[in-house]
């Protein structure tokens, strides 16, 4: 498992957040080709170390053209910039105002891996998601003034091939601190937390602080990136940290903007809490069932098993049994009530122990094979990813116990 944990004293924004993952060791001669390959011009980016409250910290930024382009747009729109009316028509003029449609053409475009397209894509889609609900315009409406701007475009993909190049599988975030009181944009003076930013940490369950100091501390891009990696807000009872980022925010408020990005494993053989859900189910079809299985793995279920019972007048029928995480209980028991024909389901906590684990790849004489790691008692146990195994049987014509064996040897 590779965990992160996302630290947000002062909120998050995409540019805080490129960097944090830059500092904790994203490649990037990789980044920059990927920027490279991006049908978009007009900018450069730089990154360099810079102190905040006497901390260093790594700090992203993407310069555009214009010299007087180089500040934090948001900050004058937010704040105003007296004297600087000029300059704000230009920014507009510059700023070719993008849908989500060319914005999608753009990523499509980008030479990344599909794990980082992906997860690009889907940012962008929470952000129009939310802007759209925000303006009441359907969402192929929406067009990106803020955030269709080059930099976001750039941050976005930038977060997304870092994120990806860290192959993290995990994103803990207990909580995203905000400000409050009003800010100005291009429509006038809205409420903080902004409206997109309100509707993503809405749609997507995002625990929220609101801070007693003014200010707008996360943006709609920060929320969205939140949104789209976000795995849970529980950090384990205890941990280790392997290493830490420190990304740094452009602006300049009573707390430093500083977000802390930590990669952290758990100790061997920990104990945790899982739940296990229960229902018995007389008339349901196998379709319905099957289906029902495959919702709940999608929807982050540790395992789901059916067992076939008899139930009253000897009818037969399935007990459905469900593992999951304490944070997942609600969603599994909504997915379940909303797919089956059950009217109760039972729940109990449990403890579990698990081997510590990870996955590595492995190089097989017949290409990469991805294994799963687990540590007992100083010893390593190798398990095979089955996807990965089949994979391999398929381009190869083997079966599947000789290609199992193969990637076994490869282990040793």
């Amino acid at each position: 498992m590779n965990q992160l944990y996302l630290d947000c004293p002062s909120g998050i924004s995409g540019d805080m957040a490129v960097a944090a993952l830059l500092d904790l060791g994203a490649d990037e001669q990789v980044l920059r080709q990927v920027l490279e390959s991006l049908p978009v011009s007009g900018y450069s980016i730089k990154t360099s170390r810079v102190q905040k409250s006497g901390l260093d910290a790594c700090d992203f930024n993407v310069i555009l053209d214009e010299a007087h382009e180089n500040h934090d747009h948001d900050m004058e729109y937010l704040h105003g910039h007296d004297g600087n009316h000029h300059g704000h028509a230009h920014h507009h003029h510059h700023h070719e105002h993008r849908g989500l449609k060319e914005i999608m053409e753009i990523i499509q475009q980008g030479e990344m891996t599909e794990g980082a397209r992906a997860l690009a894509v889907k940012i962008f889609q929470i952000i129009g998601q939310a802007e759209a609900k925000a303006h009441g315009v359907p969402e192929d409406q929406v067009h990106f003034h803020e955030v269709g701007a080059v930099d976001s475009i750039v941050d976005i993909v930038a977060f997304a091939v870092c994120f990806d190049n860290l192959g993290i599988t995990e994103v803990i975030l207990p909580k995203l601190n905000e400000g409050t009181g009003t800010v100005r944009c291009q429509h006038g003076i809205l409420p903080v937390p902004v409206p997109a930013v309100a509707n993503i940490v809405s749609e997507w369950h995002l625990p929220l602080h609101i801070m007693d100091v003014a200010g707008e501390f996360v943006t709609p891009t920060g929320a969205a990136i939140a949104a789209a990696i976000f795995t849970g807000s529980r950090l384990p009872e205890t941990f280790y940290i392997k290493k830490i980022g420190l990304g740094a925010g452009k602006r300049h408020y009573e707390r430093p903007s500083l977000l802390r990005a930590m990669l952290i494993e758990t100790p061997e053989q920990e104990q945790d809490q899982i739940y296990k859900l229960e229902t018995d189910i007389d008339d349901c079809s196998g379709e319905a069932l099957g289906f029902v299985s495959e919702l709940l793995f999608k929807a982050g279920a540790k395992d789901v098993h059916f067992m076939p019972i008899y139930m009253k007048k000897n009818r037969p029928a399935y007990e459905l049994c469900v593992i999951c995480t304490p944070e997942d209980v609600e969603k599994m028991e909504e997915i379940i009530f909303e797919n089956t024909t059950t009217i109760g389901i039972r729940k109990m906590s449990m403890e579990r122990r698990v081997l510590p684990r990870t996955i590595k790849t492995v190089e097989t004489p017949y290409g990469q094979a991805s294994v799963k790691v687990c540590q007992i008692g100083g010893r390593q146990r190798f398990y095979p990813e089955y996807e990965s195994v089949k994979a391999l049987c398929l381009s190869h014509g083997m079966s599947y116990s000789q290609m199992y064996a193969a990637i076994m040897e490869a282990c040793r």
